[in-house]
């Protein structure tokens, strides 16, 4: 998980707001594997390891069900450890008989969707070696091509699903936004991500390190797609984790430098992207 640490920024925590608390808690943990590390009446934080969160879900007052081509989440992507992680928790998907959106091989990764019981999106993946990746010109080759399921459940054949592994991180996200140009010049020229790979005029993915990617942005909810409400279900703030405070201060020189509203909450900085996905910056 090389791409998931220190030098990198990455993402590294997803807050969603859900309907209903105890149904969408039975969800990620039964049917996903989190474990809960904290909980209130309202809010959760799950964790894979015991001890770092994930995700966090809160259930909004006055909550409103998930909005139409708005921005917001297209899905979270949790990155397991190992391709014989993938198979054992598709054939649990299998065994339960949970529905899945999709399954698909991107060369640089075998990949299964879903989403939860309020439609939030979920990617669940694991990595193909970073050797295997092919680059041009600073772009690398990712497609959509049917995932060999057979393949994968061999590999998890005989070992006992336990929930999500510790190795366990999340991998990337993936916004709707309202549109592309102002979009790129925040992301790369205010948060410092660079641009792997162009869906001509539709998505740009982005990332640090040579990743494949971190963040992937598309305007297929529709160019001026509206900002959802703000009790609306979906994405809160996603956070992104920088390697040393150092780091974190010159983005914040360059996002004023665009004229980016930083606002800082108990020691916490927050900012929007232009089309209203919320980010926190963390160290």
């Amino acid at each position: 998980m090389e791409f998931h640490q220190a030098p990198q920024t990455f993402v590294s925590q997803v807050d969603l707001k859900v309907s209903d608390l105890e149904r969408s808690l039975a969800f990620y943990q039964q049917i996903i594997g989190f474990q809960i590390i904290k909980q209130t009446d309202k809010v959760a934080f799950l964790t894979a390891d015991g001890k770092t969160p994930l995700v966090k879900i809160e259930q909004p007052d006055n909550v409103r069900e998930k909005q139409s081509r708005t921005t917001g989440l297209y899905h979270f992507a949790i990155l397991l450890p190992s391709r014989k992680d993938l198979g054992k928790i598709l054939q649990h998907f299998l065994e339960v008989g949970y529905p899945l959106q999709g399954a698909s091989d991107h060369l640089v990764s075998e990949a299964i969707y879903l989403a939860d019981p309020d439609g939030n999106g979920i990617e669940i993946y694991a990595d193909r070696p970073a050797s295997t990746w092919v680059w041009n010109d600073g772009q690398v080759h990712m497609t959509t091509e049917p995932i060999d399921a057979q393949g994968l459940l061999a590999e998890g054949r005989g070992q006992k699903w336990e929930g999500l592994p510790s190795g366990t991180t999340m991998g990337h996200i993936h916004l709707h936004v309202s549109e592309l140009e102002k979009i790129e010049e925040f992301y790369c020229k205010g948060l410092g991500f660079n641009i792997v790979t162009r869906y001509g005029n539709q998505a740009l993915f982005l990332s640090t390190g040579g990743y494949h990617h971190h963040i992937g942005l598309n305007t297929w909810n529709g160019i001026g797609a509206p900002k959802p409400a703000d009790n609306s279900v979906g994405l809160k703030w996603f956070t992104l984790q920088f390697p040393s405070e150092e780091a974190r201060q010159q983005v914040l020189e360059n996002l004023r430098s665009l004229e980016v509203m930083v606002s800082e909450v108990e020691g916490s900085y927050f900012i929007e992207d232009p089309s209203g996905n919320r980010i926190q910056l963390n160290i």
